[in-house]
């Protein structure tokens, strides 16, 4: 009778295993071919709290980005020291060494991201408060749809098996050909016409890193790289956002 009962209990327990395998309770979907029912759990589980940290940065940098628009004296501040703007361009770098050294250790690693994540978000708001207001609006809903359609794009790809790593290297190739066109322009300044082409091109690329930076986080980003993947994903939102910004100033102007 024991025996039976057991018997019983295991073929119930691999039934729910198998139900599990063609489809995953918690998510619905299996999110790429092979990846076994488990490791599908724990993966979408990983990606809910990415994006549950990337939301709370974007709302964050709005609200800073906010204040910095319309509180006249910030405003003022920002825009008549140049020594304090300096400061505030180099800030992030200097709160991202510490954030990618202590980004595994609670709470240092939230603390360093929010310090990142407001001293980055006071240079934009301050790009958005020497542009008309309607260009930001419209900047921020291409930004929007864009990025929604890119991972939606990215996520019903790897679902489809497809594989994205070959990007890497003309991403980050045409990234550094980017930086040095924008140090080159310090110094042999372009026209407008340029300075648009120069935001396509960025967008451009930073649509790229959307779609193998969400592959990278449905495959390959490990579960205690939470921190890493949501400042990935945050700085290619963040520079798309500001190269479609430029474009649209540019054609306006």
């Amino acid at each position: 009778m024991g025996s039976k009962m057991l018997e019983t209990q295991a073929q119930a327990v691999y039934a729910r295993a198998k139900s599990s395998e063609e489809l995953d309770i918690e998510s619905g979907e299996r999110l790429y071919p092979g990846i076994s029912a488990g490791e599908n759990q724990l993966r979408w589980g990983f990606i809910r709290k990415v994006y549950a940290i990337l939301s709370a940065q974007i709302v964050l940098t709005t609200l800073v980005s906010l204040t910095t628009v319309f509180y006249s004296p910030i405003n003022h501040l920002l825009k008549g020291n140049s020594t304090l703007l300096l400061l505030l361009l180099f800030l992030p770098f200097i709160f991202l060494i510490p954030l990618l050294k202590y980004q595994h250790k609670h709470p240092h690693n939230y603390i360093f991201l929010g310090l990142f994540t407001v001293s980055i978000s006071s240079t934009v708001g301050l790009t958005c408060a020497n542009t008309d207001g309607k260009i930001v609006l419209e900047a921020l809903i291409l930004t929007s749809a864009v990025v929604s359609s890119l991972t939606g794009y990215a996520f019903w790809a790897s679902k489809k098996g497809k594989d994205f790593t070959f990007l890497g290297p003309i991403l980050f190739t045409s990234l550094f050909t980017l930086f040095l066109t924008g140090i080159m322009q310090m110094f042999f300044p372009l026209g407008p016409t340029a300075h648009a082409i120069y935001g396509a091109v960025g967008a451009m690329i930073f649509s790229g890193y959307i779609v193998y930076d969400t592959d990278n986080l449905i495959k390959r980003f490990t579960y205690d790289e939470y921190i890493g993947a949501s400042v990935t994903l945050y700085l290619d939102i963040l520079n798309l956002f500001l190269s479609i910004l430029r474009v649209l100033r540019e054609a306006n102007n």
